[in-house]
């Protein structure tokens, strides 16, 4: 059964009006148009060039297209000089604090998880997890200690490790906090390039640890810290 222009949805009938006005403009008939700043008739303008004018109207639509949510991808540069490096157990390189410009692994995490013994939306400081301009982030304390900022290639947020985790001591991977599992799973494990902006506090770090000393995770990252901080390795901001 047919549908007359009244009945046609109120959205569809600008676009049609769009595309009318773009095949009467590459016919030559309106070689001054807005869409058309040529008169070229209509057999010398290939399908993907009307497609291409076609799309720069599409806010008309109200499409929302995901944008912002991947990193970038790693610079060959940045994976050269990682691939000198000594390497964690997952085979990811193991930087001197000197160095800021990195490429590391990242995972995902969410407190929809549930997992046992973690406070509702609770961070390792007792805190809110952050998922704003400012964004949440899970790393071993003794080559991240609380409070280090750092960017991640290709996304305007700044990371912040405010929270640990027990798969995480001993490896250089980065925990990126979701607030729901499907963001979760949809950023999954993949490598990304960060910059490391400011480090953390190493005095507050020590401090926090060394009240958990009876978990052998935060046991671990403690001594690794103190180890760290002991033999002056560590780069001030």
């Amino acid at each position: 059964m047919g549908m007359s222009p009244c009945h046609l949805p109120m959205k569809i009938i600008p676009m049609i009006g769009i595309i009318c006005s773009l095949a009467l403009s590459s016919c030559g008939d309106f070689g001054s148009s807005a869409f058309n700043t040529r008169s070229e008739g209509i057999h010398t303008r290939s399908i993907a060039q009307i497609s291409r004018l076609v799309s720069r109207f599409s806010l008309f639509t109200k499409v929302k297209r995901p944008n912002g949510f991947y990193p970038a991808s790693v610079s060959r540069s940045v994976a050269k000089k990682a691939a000198r490096l000594p390497k964690d157990k997952h085979g990811m390189a193991t930087y001197p604090d000197s160095t800021r410009q990195r490429v590391v692994l990242t995972t995902s995490f969410s407190h929809e998880e549930n997992e046992v013994g973690v406070p509702w939306r609770k961070n390792a400081l007792g805190t809110y997890l952050k998922y704003g301009t400012i964004r949440s982030a899970a790393a071993d304390w003794s080559r991240y200690p609380v409070g280090t900022k750092f960017k991640i290639k290709g996304l305007p947020h700044t990371y912040i490790v405010d929270d640990y985790g027990s798969s995480l001591v001993g490896t250089n991977t980065i925990d990126i906090y979701h607030p729901n599992l499907s963001s979760m799973r949809r950023w999954g494990t993949r490598k990304a390039e960060i910059s490391v902006i400011q480090w953390g506090d190493w005095a507050r770090t020590l401090k926090i640890l060394s009240g958990r000393k009876k978990y052998p995770h935060t046991r671990k990252m403690y001594y690794a810290a103190k180890a760290k901080v002991d033999s002056g390795q560590v780069t001030k901001n």
